[in-house]
Order: C-alpha cells, then structure tokens, then sequence
C-alpha cells in the first residue's frame, strides 16, 4: 500500500494530464462511436446497431454537404484574411513605435475578452445601419475580425521572441529588404503564423453566435447542426464530426514530425 501511495504521488503530474486528457477526448469518441449507428427513429441518442451506411453517403440528408462546404469556404477565406491582416498588425505592434500604440494593444485584445453576443450584437447594429444585405458577404467580415484578435497574438508573441541580429547579419551580407524578410524574416516567423491560420480557421468553422447573428438566410455547418437537431440528429452529422476531428488529428501529428525532423537535423 505504501509502495501504491508513493508512485501515485510520483506520477500525480502524469496521471492528472491523462485523466484530464481522457476528459477532453470523451466527446469525440461518442461521436465516432455514434458514427456508426443505425437508429430506429429520428434521435441518434441512443446504440440501436452498427452500419456503415452513413459512411457510404455522408451527404444523404439535403443541404448537409452545402453547409460544410460553405463553411469550410468561409472559414478558408476568414484565416486568409485574417492571417494576412494580423502579421502585418503584429509586426508593426513590435517593430514600431507610433502614437495610440498602447491603446491600439488594447484594442486588439477586446475581442478576446469580449463575450461573443456582444460582439455578434454590436457587428449587427453596424451591417444594419450601413444598409448591408445579410449574407456570405457580413459573415465573411465578422469572422475575419473576431480571427484578427487571435492570430495578431499568436504571431506579436512569435515576433518578440526573434533575434534582431539575424535579419542585421543578413543586411550586412548585402541583402535587400525584400530578399531578408523572405529569407530570413518569414522562415523564422513562420511557426507563430502558422498557428495564428489553425487557430483563425477552427474559430471561423466552428463559429455559431456571431454567424447567426449576421447570416441572414445563409446557413453554415455550425447552424445545419443546430437547426437539424431539434428534429433529430442525423447520422451523418456524426460522420463529418469524425471525419474533421481525424484531419485535425492527422495535422497536428504531421507538424510535429515535420518539427521533430527539423530538430534532428539541426543537433547534428
């Protein structure tokens, strides 16, 4: 018992992180698991028995792949956006000093303190009384400004921690503006980016308050997903959730063997 005792106490740490790990997971596996149900009725609620026929035609219930698909538009656009307009933010937050630039630090971390209903009430108001149609167009531009917040601190925390003297030695090797941001610059920033576009696009797909807030008549994944169930959730639902949750799975195990790869090389 005592030797029990002590090796808990040991991998406390350990234990907590798997435990909080599962936790976390949980959601997900019912999800996969319910994935492959057949329901009597209309509620995938409860294990009835197994089938693979939502997996053979995962858009078998009307204007299920619509949504997604214009989901995933949006939210490819948003983190373009966004990406682009944030790294600039961010450079010119840690390279330059200008006036207002406390409060336009301020500024950019609002959003991320801010409820979402206020913000999704506040965009309303201004796509109203700018006499905007509610569509792709105000959804598009909600996203990209409640994106711009996240990857402006992704990408200023990446930036602060650079080497000046990096892009100093490349200009004392005679390289021009251009040539040291591509080289030298971006490559190096490149990480915080990276993470900034992730962060944006899972936000933007997953986004439902601020969406139905300024959508209109236009219906996104996240809103197919809660009108659908009302009048019962469909087994497909459950496969595109399976699907999206693999590709992310899949992506972050392939970033860090590309990083592991990368670490290696440079310790020999």
């Amino acid at each position: 018992m005592t030797r029990l005792l002590h090796a808990l106490r040991r991998h406390l740490v350990v234990i907590a992180g798997l435990l909080t790990l599962a936790y976390l997971v949980l959601p997900n596996a019912v999800v996969m698991v319910f994935s492959f149900n057949r329901p009597n009725g209309r509620f995938n609620y409860t294990w009835q028995r197994f089938s693979l026929d939502a997996w053979k035609d995962p858009c078998g219930v009307a204007d299920l792949c619509g949504s997604l698909s214009l989901s995933l538009r949006i939210a490819a656009l948003a983190t373009l956006g966004a990406t682009v307009l944030g790294t600039m933010i961010a450079f010119a937050l840690v390279r330059y000093r200008f006036r207002a630039r406390g409060a336009v630090n301020s500024l950019i971390f609002l959003p991320l303190a801010m409820p979402e209903v206020v913000m999704a009430a506040s965009l309303l108001t201004l796509f109203l009384n700018m006499g905007a149609e509610l569509g792709f167009r105000t959804v598009l531009i909600a996203h990209i400004m409640f994106c711009l917040s996240f990857v402006v601190t992704a990408v200023k925390a990446r930036v602060m921690s650079m080497d000046p003297r990096l892009e100093e030695a490349a200009r004392d090797l005679y390289a021009g503006p251009a040539q040291t941001f591509l080289r030298v610059t971006l490559p190096i920033a490149a990480p915080g980016i990276a993470a900034g576009a992730l962060l944006a696009f899972a936000l933007s797909f997953d986004d439902f308050i601020i969406t139905n807030f300024n959508a209109g008549s236009t219906v996104t994944f996240p809103m197919f997903v809660w009108g659908s169930a009302q009048r019962g959730t469909p087994v497909q639902i459950n496969v595109i959730g399976t699907a999206m949750f693999a590709v992310a799975v899949a992506v972050v195990v392939v970033g860090q063997l590309v990083a592991d790869r990368r670490k290696s090389r440079a310790e020999k």
